[in-house]
């Protein structure tokens, strides 16, 4: 696979990547990361964070945080998610981490085809992070602190094993969750969430 090459803005241009992860675990933050590269200090390997090893995402996310002009995480928590929907609150963290940049872009990349409602030039790519490096960059970077929310969550609730699951809803987290119920930190508008909590409510 090619690395992705971001569109040519000028040698020194100042263009960011947006990208977010956890949209569709059950439980947890849906995180957004906003990257712009320095044109001086290319980074090699940048590529989809899914199709990465979690060794090669770890050593990459510190390598782009090292190189980069700038670079911001934000989220947006489960009561958000719950409040808003996910793609509302998703396109929130998307907007609080090209708010928290400490240099404003030229313009932004986003991955998806929704944008963010940001007071910049700003454009949807789909599947844009295996087209342009800074939304590569930005993938990794979310991705690898999501997981860590995720490992940090595990450590307090070792019965739902997280660490395994990383909150998406596979046939083993759901019949944890059904077994040892919902945590403060579950989307509770999310269906199988809100079965139980409805499940629940019937049987009391």
């Amino acid at each position: 696979m090619m690395q992705p090459q971001e569109f040519n803005f000028g040698e020194h241009s100042l263009c960011a990547g947006v990208d977010e992860v956890g949209r569709g675990p059950l439980v947890g933050d849906v995180v957004a990361a906003a990257v712009i590269l320095d044109p001086n200090q290319p980074i090699e390997g940048l590529m989809d964070s899914k199709k990465l090893s979690e060794k090669r995402r770890e050593s990459l996310s510190i390598e782009i945080k090292e190189k980069a002009l700038c670079w911001s995480l934000a989220v947006a928590t489960p009561q958000e998610i719950d409040q808003l929907n996910i793609l509302h609150a998703t396109l929130l963290a998307m907007k609080r981490a090209v708010m928290g940049l400490s240099q404003a872009p030229i313009h932004v990349y986003v991955d998806g085809n929704r944008c963010p409602e940001i007071p910049y030039s700003v454009e949807a790519v789909v599947k844009g992070d295996s087209k342009i490096a800074a939304i590569s960059a930005a993938s990794i970077v979310a991705k690898v602190y999501r997981d860590h929310q995720m490992l940090e969550l595990d450590a307090q609730f070792p019965q739902y094993q997280f660490a395994k699951h990383k909150g998406y809803p596979t046939p083993a987290h759901l019949q944890l969750l059904k077994e040892h119920g919902v945590l403060p930190e579950y989307r509770r508008s999310f269906a199988p969430v809100r079965r139980l909590l409805e499940e629940k409510e019937r049987n009391v």
